[in-house]
């Protein structure tokens, strides 16, 4: 018996361990922000689901004594053996990454989990907290609370973490003071900063060594890494990805960086939830440009009306505009869509600048490509060599990227987030595709605040208007996005629902035809149902 008890606690124990490693993942999605994070878990309703419920269960089964320890060992060896498939077997669009700060974390966690189950073996006595009836009842009880293990050993590590933080911020501060010539481009925005960095380190490249922060890596933490292990002594360019979810998130960055140049490619009602309206996003998008020098340059997106209405005094600034914004420096005219990309002119208050043609497609690129031209052609790259890059840039993977299926389906993928207006562009690309079927996967946007349903069930009238089929994916804004398409009027026999990516895939393959378009929009993290 003592043999099964130990193995049964054991067994727990690994299970309890596995719940704090999901904890950590949700986590780290949440940019390590306890905030954020108890967000996500009240959304979620993590407290109340029924895996938790049944630890507190059975803990109180173990404490019981009118129920028998042999019952109480095999109920712990069942759950541990059941819950511990699930989380071993689980898949993940974005696993958790074990970066150095993450391990600590869950080390830490492990450690405090271990306390506590080893802590009855110190008391004896015949009560059911004592010795390996009460380390079995606590390490059901950890898994319980495995939320909140992890969370205390976070704050626990919190002094070591800003220790490690000012450390590799000081060396990043050192290395940019010893690269006085380096020209730093800021990009920000709700939308569109991406693919604008892609972009403009594409045809800056024609004429300069450029360096990027790649990926995602638009935090102040993500740049100082990219100081630090990316940026060379012979770059002659730096550009800054600047992400933010809540005001000051900007400044920060540029408190390091210090930018001469910066970009707002647009103003929009995302990340509300965090931010808590839509000044707060103007607020903290324009931290870029009020960081600017006096000899800097802002280039802002006047097709956003909170950057239009947003005056810029202490640096020069240029305005450009993909749909005639009034009040623009530059403009996009005579935009032409074709199977092979792109044509358009870019003008300025006297007339043409520039002709160019991509394979990009889209409005909202081609307000990227506006952008990035006005600096490139401000820091002296000629014209030739301007047209050359915007010629051969290829989109960024799952922003508005179009493949071509050996069975004849064309795949218009930009799942990696979605908002109102590139939602919007991207069903605008979606209608020009025909004779054949035009079909829309997505499981809406998110973190729009108050404005969650309403946006979402104006989305569903556009997708009604411009697609002939509509799958929509997960629970979150399903009833939003439904609301929508029916109110646009489109035959209810072609609005399905899926609960994962996996099942409207399957969904889509048995439906589409050769010369159909699929239009991917948005795909959720972990983080949403």
């Amino acid at each position: 018996m003592i043999a099964i008890a130990i193995a049964a606690i054991l067994m727990v124990a690994i299970t309890s361990a596995l719940q704090i490693k999901r904890q950590l993942m949700m986590f780290q999605q949440n940019s390590y922000r306890p905030d954020r994070y108890a967000l996500w878990r009240k959304s979620g309703g993590e407290s109340t689901k029924a895996d938790r419920l049944i630890s507190l269960i059975l803990l109180f089964v173990c404490l019981a004594p009118m129920i028998p320890g042999i019952v109480a060992v095999a109920a712990a060896i069942a759950f541990a053996l059941w819950e511990g498939y699930n989380l071993i077997s689980a898949k993940y669009k974005k696993p958790l990454v074990f970066t150095k700060r993450a391990i600590r974390i869950y080390a830490l966690s492990v450690v405090i989990e271990a306390a506590i189950i080893i802590l009855p073996l110190f008391f004896h006595g015949d009560g059911r907290w004592c010795g390996l009836p009460g380390s079995l009842a606590l390490s059901l009880a950890c898994y319980a609370v495995a939320d909140l293990i992890m969370l205390a050993a976070n704050a626990l590590l919190k002094p070591v973490e800003n220790h490690i933080t000012k450390k590799y911020y000081d060396e990043a501060a050192s290395i940019l003071r010893q690269m006085p010539d380096l020209k730093i481009i800021g990009v920000t925005g709700s939308y569109g900063k991406t693919s604008t960095k892609h972009y403009l380190h594409r045809i800056l490249s024609e004429q300069f060594d450029v360096a990027m922060t790649p990926g995602n890596f638009n935090t102040t933490l993500g740049v100082v890494r990219t100081i630090r292990e990316n940026l060379k002594p012979y770059n002659q360019v730096f550009i800054v990805e600047m992400g933010a979810k809540q005001v000051g998130d900007i400044k920060e960055i540029c408190d390091l960086v210090h930018p001469s140049i910066g970009i707002v490619t647009a103003v929009g009602p995302m990340h509300l939830e965090s931010f808590g309206s839509i000044e707060n996003v103007q607020r903290t998008k324009f931290e870029l440009v009020d960081a600017l020098p006096s000899n800097g340059l802002a280039v802002i997106n006047n097709d956003f009306e909170m950057i239009a209405n947003r005056r810029v005094d202490n640096a020069e600034c240029m305005r450009y505009t993909a749909d005639d914004a009034e009040a623009s420096d530059f403009r996009a005219t005579d935009i032409k869509y074709s199977h092979s990309g792109t044509t358009f002119t870019i003008c300025d208050k006297s007339g043409p600048v520039i002709s160019l043609s991509t394979p990009l497609v889209g409005r909202c690129n081609v307000s990227n490509l506006i952008a990035a031209v006005i600096v490139a052609l401000r820091l002296g790259v000629p014209a030739e060599k301007v047209r050359y890059a915007v010629s051969k840039i290829q989109q960024v993977e799952h922003r508005l990227s179009i493949k071509r299926l050996p069975n004849g389906i064309t795949i218009i993928d930009d799942a990696y987030n979605s908002n109102p207006q590139g939602s919007a562009m991207a069903l605008e690309v979606l209608s020009g595709f025909a004779p054949g079927k035009r079909i829309v996967i997505t499981p809406g946007m998110i973190e729009l605040g108050d404005k969650q349903h309403e946006l979402n069930a104006n989305f569903g009238e556009l997708i009604a208007r411009n697609a002939d089929i509509a799958i929509v994916v997960g629970e979150y804004n399903r009833e939003a996005i439904i609301e929508g398409i029916n109110r646009a009027g489109m035959p209810k026999e072609n609005v399905c629902e899926a609960s994962t990516f996996a099942q409207a895939n399957d969904m889509m393959l048995k439906m589409a035809a050769p010369g159909d378009a699929v239009l991917i929009e948005n795909d959720l993290p972990d983080t949403f149902k």
